[in-house]
């Protein structure tokens, strides 16, 4: 995956993967930082997404904190470009993250999804630009909570850059477009058979023991085990389910929201 080299003449990339992570979370800090096989499980998660054929640049986009330094040495040991911005406007970090790049099409990806599909990712992209749709993305009344990837135009992006302005929608990079649906072509790739009920998402210490042994018991047999593999094991070992069953999908996104000003 090529990334523009600073300085030069600036590059166009038809389809940028934007990874956001930090070290700072109020449910389990330092979540990417947690070793998995003794490697932090945000390498694990870069291992995957680089296996997407659709991508054509990467880059993983954290905040100046200097609680985020980590992020930025493990991105320099993988080889992986790494921005740094605001902490709390992440729209605005994951735009000037992308500027740099001027892409076509950009990809959004979260730090505590260390389970991504890579083909999934791919097929994301192929849905959005055969739908032309504004937004597209891995819909979640089908797919495991975990599995998460939204796709738009740069175009796009950069016109919620310009123009929201509540506090969620700066928060939530994609919530300005995806509450428009009158307004914006939003589009959910849907999965043939429903596994919502997953949660493979790394927000608990729960859920981090839930990801970590479905790593120790695939990754040594095969590093690129794929969403049927993990299946497998699930049903094989139906134990592991109980591990996180307990918590609810997009509790943060409830708590941003909450914060937003209430309308008249």
């Amino acid at each position: 995956m090529p990334t523009p080299p600073g300085g030069n003449a600036p590059h166009t990339t038809r389809v940028l993967a934007i990874l956001q992570a930090r070290v700072s979370s109020s449910r389990l800090p330092g979540k990417v930082l947690k070793p998995i096989l003794g490697r932090p499980m945000l390498l694990h998660q870069l291992e995957r997404v680089s296996r997407a054929r659709s991508l054509d640049a990467l880059v993983v986009a954290t905040s100046t904190d200097p609680g985020d330094d980590a992020i930025e040495t493990i991105c320099a040991s993988a080889g992986v470009r790494c921005f740094r911005g605001s902490l709390n406007d992440v729209l605005d970090r994951f735009y000037q993250a992308a500027l740099p790049f001027h892409p076509d099409y950009v990809v959004r990806l979260l730090g505590d999804c260390p389970l991504a599909d890579a083909g999934l990712i791919d097929r994301v992209v192929e849905f959005l630009i055969a739908g032309n749709f504004d937004i597209a993305g891995a819909a979640p009344t089908t797919f495991p909570d975990g599995l998460d990837v939204e796709a738009m135009p740069f175009a796009i992006l950069e016109h919620a850059w310009r123009h929201a302005v509540r506090p969620s929608d700066r928060e939530h990079v994609s919530l300005f477009i995806v509450r428009q649906p009158e307004r914006f072509r939003v589009g959910g790739y849907e999965n043939s058979v429903d596994l919502s009920h997953l949660r493979w998402t790394v927000d608990e210490p729960e859920d981090f023991e839930l990801v970590r042994r479905i790593f120790e018991a695939l990754y040594p047999v095969n590093p690129a085990f794929t969403t049927q593999d993990i299946l497998d094991l699930l049903a094989a070992q139906p134990e592991l389910l109980e591990l996180n069953r307990r918590f609810r999908r997009n509790e943060g996104l409830e708590r941003s929201l909450a914060q937003d000003p209430k309308e008249n």
